[in-house]
């Protein structure tokens, strides 16, 4: 399945946008976490080809929707709901909604530039990977568990 092409510019543009909609009500730690990861995703808009740009702006897009959730229920106003904080909270919600989506993308855009996967999934027990190391003071062949067969070298 091949995935749409997502501007990186167009994430930043909507979370900026709903950000900026989501501080008329959520003004304090809110608008702290969030625009420093912005500017973590205009830095990776500016080094197309940094692998840590990326994994930063990845990383605190995480970091932020575990954040905003906290926010969002402590600071969720309870009484006196304008117009303008129905909006405010509403926006903020919106972005909170859209964060794993672009987690998705962004994460894809992170791959794209070289990343590796973060979290290996399955390999619960010991590494089933060969190495292909051999030593060089070593004058046998290395014999692998599953060889049943002793290979010996004369003289």
């Amino acid at each position: 399945m091949e995935l749409p092409a997502v501007n990186l510019k167009a994430i930043l543009l909507v979370h900026w946008l709903l950000t900026t909609w989501g501080c008329i009500v959520f003004q304090g730690p809110y608008a702290w976490t969030n625009f420093p990861i912005l500017a973590l995703g205009v830095w990776a808009v500016a080094q197309r080809d940094s692998v840590d740009a990326i994994s930063m702006f990845l990383g605190g897009l995480v970091a932020t929707i575990f954040l905003d959730m906290i926010y969002i229920g402590i600071f969720y106003p309870r009484s006196s709901l304008s117009d303008t904080v129905r909006f405010s909270a509403g926006m903020a919600i919106l972005n909170l909604i859209l964060k794993p989506i672009s987690c998705f993308f962004v994460y894809h855009m992170y791959r794209e530039r070289g990343g590796e996967l973060l979290v290996h999934i399955g390999s619960v027990g010991p590494s089933e990977e060969r190495s292909s190391y051999q030593p060089i003071d070593s004058s046998e062949v290395p014999a692998y568990p599953e060889s049943k067969a002793h290979v010996t070298r004369g003289y």
